[in-house]
C-alpha cells in the first residue's frame, strides 16, 4: 500500500505498521533479531515524523522525497525476505536507517556533499 499511496503522510502511516508488527512479534516470540529491527523501525518512523511535522510548519529545507520512500520499500522487501529465509537482517535495517537518516538535516548534508547516498 504504501508503494501506491501518494501522500507523505500515508507512506510514513503505512510504515509504521512495520515496527507494530515488529513489536507484537517480539512479545510473543522474542529474539534479538526482533529487537532490533523493533528498535529501528521505530527510530526510522519517528525521524520520518519529526520531518514531515517540520515540513507542515514551514522548514523545507530537508525536504521528503521519493527516492526516501523508494529506498524504505526496498529494505522492507529486503526485511521480510530475511526473516523468511532466517538470514541476517542487517543489510536491509541499513537500507532503511540509511535512507531515513538522509532525511534529517546531518544526513541532508552529507547527502548533498556526496558522503551519503540512498
Amino acid at each position: 500500500m504504501m508503494r501506491k499511496e501518494e501522500s507523505i503522510e500515508k507512506k510514513i502511516y503505512y510504515f509504521s505498521a512495520a515496527y507494530g508488527i515488529t513489536n507484537r512479534t517480539l512479545r510473543y516470540a522474542f529474539t534479538d533479531d526482533y529487537l532490533m529491527a523493533d528498535f529501528v523501525l521505530n527510530t526510522c518512523y519517528t525521524g520520518l515524523m519529526d520531518r514531515f511535522k517540520r515540513i507542515r510548519s514551514g522548514d523545507s529545507t530537508v525536504p521528503l522525497e521519493a527516492r526516501h520512500f523508494e529506498k524504505i520499500q526496498e529494505g522492507m522487501r529486503l526485511l521480510a525476505d530475511a526473516f523468511d529465509e532466517d538470514t541476517s537482517i542487517l543489510k536491509p535495517l541499513e537500507t532503511i536507517l540509511t535512507a531515513t537518516f538522509a532525511t534529517s538535516g546531518p544526513g541532508n548534508y552529507l547527502r548533498e556533499k556526496g558522503d551519503l547516498q540512498i
